[in-house]
């Protein structure tokens, strides 16, 4: 005994001199001497037994069929007679909901004689434990990021508002253990990273978030766990460390936090010889460590608090209530999940009867426990509300946390020859591939969303028909975005890497045409065979929505790359490594939030105008996007494609877009000529149009014409010039059979039009009369004559020109002409029942009787896409030509097509686009600015792109189905009023 005494008196002269550098003031927690006179009233109150027992949790969980833990001793009914009984100071909650959850934690306080501490291990969230939460990324991800602790902060003060909200005072984290061991079984992921300055920046900044906002902390696990190779769960692990290494890293993150008002820490069941090497001793049972380190030469003061006292680090050598005893003469102020209550009682009341804890000791940490109560609110306990709990455990702003630590932590490894971010999509085939997965993951749905994107789902193990149906179609594809989603983060389960996958992820990569994207782990780079085959190496460290979601924009370009490996993995990535990449100007897609909107709002404003809309029968659906600065933050489908058919309306619909083909095709064709000095608009309709020579057109400037003030016409209705009186077809228009002189199909198998009409639509439109007075009136008559122009000048088709100059580069690959050459007819939605002309429903035939008689192709209608493919044009535009690294337009030509030609006049009009008018008419938004431009549609389709605000609006609609005689989308002012929505809570803002 001498001998052990002896040996522990040098141990702790050792430690008194060796940390003297650091022992300091620390900044003491704020909850110390928080309701003093509670404090005392209550403590007045207790018996000796009780006394002890305030210094004890106890776990609970309100869902005991999914529970992780022993049901036997956490259940409610043991747990309720613990409080009764024992008079327990706290709970620690595990698994459950947040409804059962804060029932129970309603009934505990109510039975309790002193109002409870309840804790939860919540260290990425409450979703941690329990459903229906937020999950915030794991620590490792937030270490990538460089700098931001803001948003760490951020994180912590959300977290504490979700945790309070649920009756939750203590949450133990954040863990400030360096992991420097690729090994470490159970900290990895869940430390902030290798860097010890790094891991206390970060460590402080979500401290502070939490503690300011009124939740106590518990950094964890003191004196550090990162350099273990065993688990604390199933074993004691070992550090075998010198002094001097324990003080300059594993301890440096623990003295900042001290020193920053840490209001508590966790102890560790580690032994460590060079702290304490009494054998077998868990550092939780410690006093040189507890004690004489923590408390007393790092000058902490705040709560102390056990690991779990079932975990194998303690209960292999040390038995219930005995290492429960020994705790709190090491020093400890709260012991968590003591699994036998009463024998741990009997015990400590045996060391006090022993002298070794003394009961002014107890009485002391009791008395800290009773202030953190009283700091927390328990001096003035209220029950959980139950009204609207879920709704408020889940803020929007969480989401937008989570979407924006996600996208400045991911990290580029590799990127062989500038790969990334994806240009020069019109040379791309690409295939979509998720490893791992048993169904479409969201990273493939975004990734399709820059694109046309073929997906192929791999399970993880996968079977052989499955990779013979991979094989077959590789050679399909010159990219191949492959996904490996990882389903465990633990080095024991291979960090869900099956042998199976890795195989197949090696024959991707080998192909030398692979970009991969980890959801996983960082330390599975260890284990993936030849990752440096890959053409470019993502890594996102684990698999949730937010980073699929992202590294599929980050992968596009929508997004930088900012993120570095916090961790080392091997020599070919180590810390530090990644590889920063700029945004280059693709769409964003993101949340109202990250715009400084409103999500609710928003959301409830459209949606009350889209129903109404729908309700009222002036559209069976529509779809509205909207984006701002060049960030996606709504995108939302309505109704049904028609009124008869319960057939959902999908972001993925394709519209006619009749007359927005006008600014999406024709215009944007004539601005591309314009750049190149192939049209001018000072230039006459005989200089591109020889056929117009000595008619009375020739001379109308086309700056005239495209503004709608050069006397045309407003239109003509072909297909009556081609009835007799007595309602029969004229010769050689129209007949019910193809044949080689009959090649235009009007409708499906039943209704053709004769090869030399659209001449003769050409000749109407050449020798149609002039209106007698010049001013403005709308006109399609020059929309029909554009595609000639472009063909003149380029030698190609509009079509084909538009495809390979833009909507390829766009990745806008559903922007086509006669659509049901490359799409399912269930993809179109219908337009008009058409009673009069065409006797049918049109579905995916161009609604405008002129454009369909010239084969659906025309510059004035005739255009068909999806709400996000034609919202890349209109982005194109706000960005000054701009789009995906490619400068596909001038500035100059988006400035002199989309301003004022003729204000002086009272004209409204742009070149091909329509703008405000002077006075408010309703043909544009009301709170539009005089810089923005737009176009509508007959169909029920509006664009309108506003560059004061950086507004960018789609929509689409079928308004005219059943009968185009239904104006009732432009009577209730639907499309305006939308737009209207979303500038008053900009301009509110």
């Amino acid at each position: 005994m001498k001998k052990v005494l002896t040996v522990l008196c040098l141990t702790i002269t050792f430690l008194t001199y060796h940390f003297s550098a650091f022992a300091q003031i620390s900044t003491p927690p704020d909850f110390l001497g928080a309701n003093r006179q509670w404090v005392d009233s209550v403590f007045a109150t207790l018996t000796p037994d009780e006394r002890i027992a305030q210094l004890i949790m106890v776990a609970a969980t309100s869902d005991t069929r999914r529970a992780l833990i022993d049901t036997a001793r956490s259940n409610p009914a043991f747990v309720a007679k613990l409080i009764r009984e024992n008079k327990i100071g706290g709970v620690v909650f595990f698994q459950g909901g947040p409804v059962p959850q804060a029932r129970l934690t309603n009934y505990f306080q109510s039975i309790s004689k002193v109002p409870l501490l309840v804790a939860m291990d919540a260290e990425w969230g409450l979703a941690m434990r329990i459903d229906s939460t937020v999950r915030y990324p794991y620590q490792i991800t937030l270490g990538a990021m460089q700098g931001h602790d803001d948003l760490i902060y951020q994180m912590g003060a959300q977290l504490a508002q979700q945790a309070r909200r649920l009756g939750v005072h203590i949450n133990f984290a954040p863990v400030a253990d360096v992991n420097n061991n690729p090994n470490n079984p159970v900290i990895g992921f869940r430390s902030f990273g290798e860097n010890k300055y790094r891991v206390a920046e970060k460590a402080v900044a979500y401290m502070k978030g939490m503690q300011d906002h009124g939740l106590l902390t518990s950094a964890k696990h003191f004196p550090g766990h990162g350099d273990t190779g065993v688990d604390s769960h199933y074993d004691l692990p070992v550090i075998g460390k010198d002094i001097t290494q324990l003080d300059s890293l594993e301890l440096y993150p623990f003295r900042v936090l001290i020193n920053n008002g840490l209001s508590g820490m966790m102890i560790a069941h580690l032994s460590i010889p060079a702290l304490d090497n009494t054998p077998n001793l868990p550092s939780t049972l410690s006093k040189p460590i507890v004690t004489d380190l923590l408390k007393f030469k790092l000058g902490f003061n705040g709560l102390t608090y056990s690991d779990a006292m079932n975990m194998k680090g303690v209960t292999k050598y040390f038995s219930n209530g005995k290492a429960d005893a020994m705790g709190l003469e090491a020093g400890m102020d709260i012991l968590e999940f003591t699994e036998d209550v009463p024998m741990a009682i009997a015990e400590i009341k045996k060391a006090i009867a022993e002298g070794k804890i003394t009961q002014a000791q107890i009485d002391d940490r009791v008395r800290k426990v009773l202030a953190a109560k009283a700091w927390v609110g328990l001096d003035r306990l209220k029950p959980v509300d139950m009204n609207n709990l879920v709704e408020d455990l889940n803020p929007k702003a969480a989401e937008l946390t989570n979407r924006l630590m996600v996208e400045n932590a991911l990290t580029v490894l590799k990127n062989d020859g500038g790969l990334l971010p994806l240009q020069r999509l019109d040379t791309l085939k690409i295939a979509a591939i998720s490893l791992g997965a048993d169904k479409p993951t969201k990273f493939q749905e975004i990734a399709g969303l820059y694109t046309k994107v073929d997906t192929i789902s791999i399970p993880a193990r996968p079977t052989e028909a499955q990779l013979a149906a991979l094989n077959a179609k590789l050679n399909d594809y010159n990219l191949l975005l492959v996904g490996v989603h990882l389903n465990s983060v633990s080095p024991r389960l291979n960090f869900g890497l099956t042998e199976q996958m890795n195989a197949i992820l090696n024959q991707l990569t080998a192909t030398g045409k692979a970009v991969v994207s980890l959801f996983g782990n960082p330390y599975v780079l260890n284990k993936v065979q030849n990752p440096e085959q890959a053409k470019a190496l993502v890594m996102t460290y684990q698999m949730t929505p937010y980073t699929e979601d992202l590294a599929a924009q980050l992968v596009f370009g929508a997004i930088p790359a900012k993120g570095k490996l916090p961790v080392t993995v091997n020599e070919r990535f180590a810390y530090g490594a990644g590889i920063e990449l700029p945004a280059i100007g693709r769409l964003k897609y993101t949340i109202p939030e990250e715009l400084g909107l409103d999500s609710k709002i928003i959301t409830y404003k459209i949606d009350s105008i889209a129903n109404y809309a729908i309700a009222q029968k002036a559209t069976p659906g529509c779809v509205v996007q909207l984006a701002k600065d060049g960030k996606v933050f709504f995108r939302k489908a309505y109704g049904t494609h028609t009124y008869e058919q319960e057939e959902p309306t999908q972001l993925s619909d394709l519209f006619d877009l009749a007359s927005v083909t006008k600014v999406s095709a024709s215009t944007l064709a004539l601005m591309s000529l314009w750049d190149q000095k192939k049209f001018s608009l000072d230039a006459t309709m005989k200089d591109y149009l020889p056929f117009f020579k000595g008619s009375n057109k020739a001379d109308l400037k086309w700056r005239d014409v495209l503004t709608h003030q050069a006397r045309l016409k407003a239109w003509i209705p072909f297909w009556r010039d081609a009835k007799n009186p007595n309602g029969t077809w004229k010769k050689n228009t129209f007949t019910t059979r193809k044949s080689e002189d009959f090649p235009i199909e009007v409708v499906q198998d039943s209704l053709y039009l004769h090869k030399d009409y659209p001449q003769k639509i050409f000749k109407a439109i050449r020798d149609s009369p002039l209106n007698p007075e010049p001013g403005y009136v709308y006109s399609d008559f020059s929309f029909y004559l554009y595609p000639q122009i472009v063909k003149n000048q380029t030698g190609m088709e509009m079509e084909e020109y538009l495809k390979k100059h833009y909507y390829s580069k766009l990745g806008a690959s559903t922007l086509t002409y006669n659509p049901l050459r490359f799409y399912d007819i269930n993809r179109i939605v219908p337009t008009e029942r058409d009673t009069f002309f065409r006797q049918t429903v049109i579905r995916g035939k161009v609604h405008d009787e002129g454009a369909v008689m010239l084969a659906g192709f025309s510059g004035h209608a005739g255009l068909f896409g999806n709400a996000n493919d034609l919202m890349k044009v209109t982005q194109m535009y706000l960005q000054k030509g701009y789009y995906g690294g490619n400068q596909l337009l001038s500035p100059d030509v988006l400035t002199e097509f989309t301003r004022y030609q003729y204000p002086e006049t009272g004209s409204r009009r742009g070149i091909g686009f329509d703008k405000p008018t002077f006075h408010y008419t309703g043909n544009a938004p009301k709170y539009a600015h005089p810089m923005s431009y737009g176009h509508t549609g007959f169909t029920g389709i509006m664009v309108w792109m506003d560059p004061a605000v950086n507004l960018n609006y789609v929509f689409l609609s079928n308004r005219v189905y059943p009968t185009r005689d239904n104006n009732k989308i432009s009577q209730l002012n639907i499309r305006t009023a939308i737009m209207d929505a979303v500038y008053e809570q900009i301009y509110k803002k």
